[in-house]
């Protein structure tokens, strides 16, 4: 198949006009159609890929939050947007939102992690057995205390499962699976999974310190794990002048190899390769290991800065441009990294992630701009930081929006940008299902000509790992579209050998043409939403919906009182 520019969607002829014909008619009028249709077809392939090429360079030094790197990448997403002609729409009128961090590194040569029992100790080795990250919330700290095995450490009642079934943790260190049971559907083991669930469970139960051990399935290489978690850890501050989302009730965390589970698990009830098969057949369990922990941590503190970049158009309606449809994508990356494979690069260029992202959003943002009248709601383009550090700048976003919070209605998220990697005849649209977004997508996906496909890699648990999660737990139907099942080997590959690496870079195999024909599918999405009367609506009984959208309904009632 041919890719050119989405000029004529697809090379197949009247297939993709003749779709729009019959089933985009449905949702939006012969104007509106037609204004998509011409709109969309100027997204250019040159414009992403010189977007993703400076974004990519040296100079950037792979755009870590709170360095020049990243202020010159923010600064030029600012600056296109003004090109374009967008509003500013961050604070004071300006394009930006301060995201005020906090930098943690643990001090390796000062911590400590020591098992004891029966007056035998076994001093694990840092890097080797086990590895801290950093404590945004103290500086040091001291935890010893006997050592319960919880499973994956989860508890759904809704699916009938719970890890701390028959167990006391009070006053304990759990140890824990990362993930969750694939019994779980793709969205709901995603948040089961998710650190932060399994912090607050584990501090509902009583819990004062935790060890996460691989989880079963993991493929990803310990080097690369030491490496991730020795990076600065990041959080963001809130009005109280404490860490967003951490537990202090945790008082020390430390991750483990599988040769330090291994120790871990000698003379327990169960051998580690037990745990493992129970786990793997999504079997809920716990019982005491046989040793007391000793944890000492040790860490320094850097308060930093680094921005959003918020943009916005607005809407055309006198009454729905109070409403905003927004598009997210993340502008940090990890920085310096080591090199790999014998090269001398030592930059993480994060070229993928998220540089593809960010210029797909930007030729969306452009293509809005070409219509003969702007949609009806308003449109927000936020540009976030510190993804890599767990969401924080869409996280922060969402608890600090520069518009009334009640008045967004949906997030598009682009990650990664769908087609980037590969040419794909279908898509996988992450959380579409859990709201009415999902008939917007299938819509979108219609008229370009892709299939749609369910989550091929439920254990990468994408859910909770891109920006539209910090938008779900507000609340806010959101949809994150990626690549589907037809490129399973090699984004495998892709994620064991280049993700979060220098690879990452502008020299891999890379296929614009497909990105910008992916990026239809999002700009109509977004279109159709800002366009419709209605604003997107939770499913009924919906787990997220009644988890997270409800809440927001509540908040928002008693805004209005």
């Amino acid at each position: 198949m041919s890719f050119t520019r989405i000029g004529s969607i697809v090379s197949m002829g009247c297939f993709a006009i003749c779709l729009a014909a019959s089933s985009f008619a449905q949702q939006l009028g012969p104007v509106d159609r037609s204004a998509a249709l011409s709109a969309i077809q100027t997204m250019s392939v040159s414009a992403v890929r010189s977007h993703m090429r400076f974004l990519s360079d040296d100079l950037l030094a792979g755009r870590a939050p709170g360095t020049p790197g990243y202020d010159v990448a923010a600064r030029y997403v600012a600056a296109q947007m003004e090109a374009m002609g967008l509003l500013p729409a961050g604070e004071h009128g300006t394009w930006f939102q301060k995201v005020p961090l906090r930098a943690s590194v643990n001090d390796e040569k000062k911590s400590s992690l020591t098992l004891v029992a029966g007056g035998k100790q076994v001093r694990l080795k840092s890097r080797v057995d086990y590895v801290y990250g950093g404590d945004p919330a103290s500086t040091e700290s001291d935890v010893e205390t006997p050592v319960v095995f919880v499973g994956f450490g989860v508890t759904a009642p809704e699916l009938n499962y719970d890890d701390y079934a028959g167990v006391d943790v009070r006053g304990k260190i759990v140890a824990r699976f990362s993930n969750a049971p694939a019994r779980f559907s793709s969205t709901q083991r995603a948040y089961y999974a998710d650190a932060v669930t399994k912090e607050e469970n584990a501090v509902k139960h009583g819990a004062v310190g935790s060890l996460t051990l691989p989880e079963p399935e993991d493929e990803e290489p310990w080097d690369r794990v030491v490496r991730q978690i020795f990076a600065p850890a990041r959080a963001w501050m809130n009005s109280e002048g404490k860490p967003q989302d951490w537990s202090p009730e945790i008082r020390a965390r430390a991750e483990l190899s599988r040769a330090g589970a291994q120790i871990l698990f000698k003379g327990a009830p169960h051998a580690l390769s037990q745990a493992i098969a129970a786990a793997n057949a999504s079997r809920p369990q716990a019982f005491p290991l046989a040793w007391t922990a000793r944890m000492h941590t040790v860490n320094s503190h850097q308060a930093i800065e680094s921005d959003n970049i918020v943009g916005r158009i607005e809407g055309s309606d006198p009454v729905l441009k109070n409403q905003y449809v927004v598009y997210s994508a993340h502008v940090d990356h990890l920085g310096r990294c080591p090199a790999v494979e014998g090269s001398t690069d030592e930059v993480c260029h994060g070229t993928v992630d998220d540089a593809s992202g960010v210029a797909t959003v930007l030729e969306i943002a452009r293509a809005y701009t070409r219509l003969p009248r702007a949609p009806r709601r308003s449109l927000l383009f936020v540009f976030v930081t510190a993804e890599e550090d767990g969401l924080l700048g869409s996280d922060f976003f969402a608890h600090n929006p520069t518009v009334n919070e009640a008045d967004i209605v949906a997030d598009i998220n682009v990650d990664g940008a769908p087609g980037i990697r590969y040419p794909s005849k279908d898509l996988t649209p992450i959380g579409s299902e859990h709201s009415s977004l999902e008939a917007n997508v299938t819509m979108a996906a219609r008229i370009v000509g892709y299939e749609l496909t369910p989550d091929p890699f439920p254990e990468q648990n994408f859910f909770i790992r891109a920006d539209q999660y910090s938008f779900v737990r507000a609340g806010i139907p959101a949809v994150f579209i990626r690549n589907g099942a037809d490129g399973g080997d090699s984004v495998r590959k892709w994620l064991r050998t280049r993700y979060h690496t220098p690879l990452d870079n502008m020299e891999q195999p890379l296929y614009y043409e497909a990105a910008v024909r992916a990026a239809g599918v999002n700009f109509l999405v977004g279109y159709e939403v800002a366009q419709q009367d209605e604003p997107p609506t939770w499913n009924q009984n919906n787990f997220f919906g009644e988890l997270f959208g409800v809440k927001r309904h509540q908040a928002g009632k008693a805004m209005a009182r």
